[in-house]
């Protein structure tokens, strides 16, 4: 009898043909965003400043599923459903009793999980009128997917691309130019954010914080023509991500299969937040699945920040909001994981992980290779250095249950592949990489700036 654990594709008709919006089964109501100016909550014509109307819509909706309309099902057509995968060889490459799957957002054309909200944001924008879209980027990821988006749908995007990886990721810029997009690296001459950081530190090798600055500041100074795209963090984001757990569990169903441990990377919260939140209503009634989220030791926002109010830019111009914070001029180290160097986490993320719903862990860079490599042996797909993190702990969750005897079913969100990071590749096999783990005195100083807010 053949094993359907091994592998299950769904049928291409059950796209899921709502998105999952987490807010009416949050344990407690989140706070506003508020303005970074007035510390006052934002009305929704100062966040039109930044954002189309039907994007605002989105991100306060208290409505369970919202619709996905039929243009997008058929764009998502190209790339989903996506399979999960019974990583069978690993297993046995493990010696473990684990069942352990993963979800392989890889095969999406920009390869990565990014494009689910790209296409989402490029879309409602031309339907507002947008004229243009301005971003950021960190590994480059989500560049790549919001300049292929802007190519299908039709609207020109711009992209500020965090230093260190532009210089680290040529073929990730290429790739963007490849589909329109104009990529600058940040800190750029092009914003008074980017100039004023290049007075203070010439070599300053950028964040995720100061390339929203830069972003947010054309977007603002365009007169109405162009709006702000993010990629992460904020609600309407992981309400188009949650496309890739929504699936997830109607394969498990299929298969008749209930996973114990959830696992996904964290930098800003989205691939994570897409992966499991669809299964929270289950966890919050009491049933027992462990969610993890595991982010690197050199920028450990749920491990060592504090749940507070913060910018979510350096330059305090995008919107306060209540999350777990390393401060928003936090600087982190040049990791290969570009993706998860952001200072702050996602509200309903952060909120989540402080209500005790989810775990967190951090790992340096060098074991998440280690362990990068090993699943390449086994499974033949070489991660992105994001994705990684969320393999060694999946790994380190099944060498336990080889240990206890235990048959626990594992899954993680293989959020992209390491194609264009092999540079990274080269660094660790040469034993070049540094691991680092940031101090919690800079945390503190850096926690000082924190803004004051009124509600």
């Amino acid at each position: 009898m053949e094993d359907k654990t091994k592998k299950y594709i769904l049928p291409e008709n059950e796209i899921p043909s709502k998105w999952y919006n987490i807010n009416p089964d949050l344990p407690k109501p989140m706070a506003p965003p508020c303005n970074p100016q007035t510390g006052k909550p934002l009305t929704p014509e100062e966040l039109e400043v930044i954002f189309p109307r039907s994007i605002i819509e989105q991100e306060i909706s208290m409505q369970n599923y919202i619709d996905i309309p039929p243009e997008l099902i058929d764009i998502y057509r190209m790339w989903r459903p996506t399979p999960l995968v019974r990583a069978e060889r690993l297993e046995q490459m493990l010696d473990t009793p684990a069942k352990i799957f993963f979800k392989n957002e890889s095969v999406s054309p920009a390869g990565s999980h990014k494009p689910n909200t790209a296409v989402a944001q490029a879309y409602y924008n031309k339907k507002d009128g947008t004229g243009r879209l301005t971003t950021e980027t960190g590994a480059g990821q989500w560049g790549c997917a919001l300049s292929f988006a802007g190519a299908l749908i039709g609207i020109p995007v711009t992209v500020y691309m965090v230093k260190v990886s532009y210089e680290q990721k040529p073929y990730r810029k290429m790739m963007m130019h490849a589909y329109g997009g104009k990529v600058h690296p940040s800190p750029s001459k092009l914003t008074d954010a980017g100039r004023a950081m290049l007075a203070q530190d010439p070599d300053c090798p950028g964040s995720l914080g100061l390339a929203i600055s830069e972003a947010v500041e054309e977007a603002v100074k365009s007169g109405g023509e162009a709006k702000y795209s993010l990629g992460s963090v904020l609600n309407h984001v992981i309400l188009h991500q949650t496309i890739v757990g929504l699936e997830t569990k109607n394969q498990f169903e299929k298969m008749g299969i209930t996973p114990d441990i959830l696992i996904g990377c964290v930098g800003g919260g989205s691939n994570f937040g897409g992966f499991v939140f669809p299964f929270i209503p289950e966890k919050i009634k009491g049933k027992n699945i462990r969610m993890i989220a595991v982010e690197p030791a050199s920028c450990p926002t749920l491990t060592k920040g504090e749940f507070t109010f913060d910018y979510g830019d350096t330059a305090k111009m995008a919107p306060i909001v209540q999350m777990y914070t390393l401060g928003h001029d936090f600087m982190p180290p040049s990791i290969h994981a570009g993706g998860l160097r952001y200072h702050g986490m996602a509200p309903q993320v952060s909120m989540l992980y402080h209500e005790g719903l989810i775990e967190a862990v951090a790992y340096p860079q060098n074991p998440c290779f280690e362990a990068a490599m090993m699943f390449a042996k086994a499974e033949g797909i070489i991660p992105a250095p994001e994705s990684s993190h969320a393999i060694k702990c999946a790994i380190d969750e099944a060498l336990k249950c080889r240990k206890t005897g235990e048959k626990k079913v594992i899954a993680f969100n293989l959020s992209g592949h390491g194609h264009f990071d092999m540079t990274a590749y080269e660094k660790y096999m040469e034993g070049k990489l540094t691991d680092y783990e940031y101090p919690k005195e800079l945390i503190k100083e850096s926690l000082k700036k924190l803004p004051k807010v009124d509600i």
